[in-house]
């Protein structure tokens, strides 16, 4: 069984970082799986639950900025309309994308607060903070900074030597951070020397990168996991959401068109002039103005025209179902509440 600590550091780049997304997962299984276990110091999940409504408000505010920043400079150089119209619509597809990534962001960060609170949580002993305060006094690292209190570190790393020195026979641990600067020797891979003597070759390991551990307890697991995850699905631009929604908007106008006109033939609608339509009361379903069905016929060739009769019905109730429905996901997804189905 390998007990593993991982820094605060190590928790916010899971979420922020979409090279390391798919670890998550193989995190999960093998907890899951009884194949690792996770050690949380409750300095660590208390870092982690106050940083993450920033990487969440981060990851769509960043690339919003990003988006409109490159539009606004787009639009100030002169060059073919053509082109300059192209790479704007890609960038506004772009820029309706980052709400969708943003709420990956947030699904992410629940996954990995569930790990952590789930994990096995440790309070530092008197012990570790004194010999944390210590190195802090002797400039030790990860306290070997000047200009940078480093304190938390260096409980971090007390607690974890602490659980190296008591670990029974056959238990295996390893220690993962991205903070080279400050756990790491010259060469980042190892450990710094104020800090080697936790380490060892088989018992106890240090690490910088989380896939090598989890390939260490696992190397199939993690190919197949990363493997897996390594398909993702594309979400719709806003230009080609815009182009469903106009298809469908007149698939069910041309439908209700059509509708009107059976009830003129059957006489439940009848054909008045302004003035009598006036005189009915105005806003009488049971009428409709002749300049206005004129013009609801203009259109509907117009319809016939453009998007081809055969893409106009007739539909069944199935058929019909299924336009409606997709029409209002479509405007919901645009800002639209449920059942906008107004045309």
């Amino acid at each position: 069984m390998f007990n593993v600590l991982l820094d605060t550091c190590v928790w916010l780049d899971l979420a922020q970082d979409k090279k390391l997304t798919p670890l998550v997962l193989v995190l999960e299984n093998m907890v899951r799986k009884n194949m690792l276990r996770l050690v949380v110091p409750q300095l660590v999940l208390d870092e982690f639950k106050r940083n993450r409504a920033r990487v969440a408000q981060a990851a769509s505010r960043s690339l919003k900025g990003h988006f409109q920043q490159v539009r606004e400079a787009l639009a100030r150089l002169p060059s073919d309309g053509r082109t300059k119209k192209a790479l704007l619509k890609r960038l506004d597809d772009a820029n309706h994308k980052a709400p969708i990534f943003g709420g990956q962001v947030e699904g992410l960060l629940e996954r990995i607060e569930k790990l952590l609170s789930g994990a096995q949580h440790l309070q530092p002993s008197d012990a570790a903070m004194l010999r944390a305060a210590d190195r802090a006094l002797h400039r030790k690292a990860p306290c070997h900074h000047e200009n940078k209190n480093s304190m938390a570190d260096a409980i971090l790393f007390e607690m974890y030597a602490d659980l190296a020195r008591s670990a029974p026979a056959g238990e295996r641990l390893a220690f993962v951070t991205h903070n080279k600067n400050d756990f790491g020797a010259q060469n980042a891979r190892l450990p710094h020397p104020d800090i080697a003597s936790a380490f060892s070759r088989v018992k106890s390991l240090y690490f910088i990168n989380l896939a090598e551990v989890l390939r260490r307890i696992d190397p199939s697991m993690l190919s197949e996991l990363v493997w897996e995850q390594s398909w993702e699905m594309e979400p719709r631009g806003l230009h080609e959401l815009l182009k469903a929604e106009d298809l469908l908007f007149h698939q069910v106008w041309y439908n209700r068109h059509w509708n009107l006109r059976w009830e003129i033939e059957h006489g439940k609608v009848k054909v008045v002039d302004r003035p009598t339509w006036e005189r009915r009361g105005g806003n009488n379903q049971r009428y409709i103005i002749d300049t206005v069905l004129a013009g609801a016929i203009k259109s509907a060739q117009k319809i016939e025209r453009e998007y081809g009769k055969e893409n106009l019905g007739p539909w069944d109730d199935f058929e019909w179902g299924m336009i409606n429905g997709k029409l209002s996901a479509i405007r919901w997804m645009l800002g639209d509440e449920w059942d906008m189905l107004d045309t």
